[in-house]
Formats: C-alpha cells, structure tokens, sequence
C-alpha cells in the first residue's frame, strides 16, 4: 500500500483514460480537466476502458511518483458521472486498490466454485 501522509486527498478521474499515458501527460490532464496541481501532494487515479487496470499518480516531497495495478479478476468500481471528479479517503483507495467496492466494501469477484 501507499504510504499516504495526514491531509491528502484522494482524486478519482472520472470516465476512462487512455492506460498508454504516462506521469507527464496524466499530470497535463490532472491541470487541465480536472484543474488540480498534480505537483501539490494529492493522490490522482485513472480507470482504464475495460476497468481492470488501474494508474495512480503522487508528487511525494521527493518527486513523481506513477502506480499501476491490474486485477487478474473483477473490475475496479467507478464512478458513473464523465468528466468530473471525486475524492475518497485513502480507506477508501485501499478498498478500491484491492477491487472492492469502496462504497460498500464487498468483494467484486465471487468464485464459480468451491475447492
């Protein structure tokens, strides 16, 4: 997990992105359509088309920081509404790192069977 420090805020872009992007042209998107600074601290996700993966961006105090994740099933749980943004808690991140529904933290997967 993250080491998230007190205070930052956890951003989610809504809709989908484009998962070729890397840490400047995410950032570029974080100032332009969602008019935050990418370099303040916050914590920045972006979904992908098929919702399985999964990009983060920070600015630590020390430099720029990209994550990926892909789950290898379920999909991350996002929010509907195109072209806006939301925070969550970093609880909530977590919940959302691990492909459970952050709004009501069940797993998003169920096995077909059992054994």
């Amino acid at each position: 997990m993250i080491p998230i420090p007190t205070g930052v805020r956890v951003w989610l872009a809504t809709g989908y992105t484009d998962m070729r992007r890397g840490f400047p042209s995410l950032a570029l998107q974080v100032q332009e359509v969602l008019r935050k600074d990418p370099l303040g601290g916050h914590v920045f996700c972006f979904r992908g088309r098929r919702g399985d993966l999964l990009k983060v961006i920070w600015h630590d105090s020390q430099g720029a920081c990209l994550f990926t994740k892909r789950l290898e099933r379920g999909r991350f749980i996002w929010p509907s509404v195109a072209g806006e943004t939301v925070t969550i808690s970093p609880a909530q991140l977590s919940y959302l790192l691990s492909g459970i529904d952050w709004r009501n933290p069940q797993e998003t997967h169920r096995p077909t069977r059992i054994g």
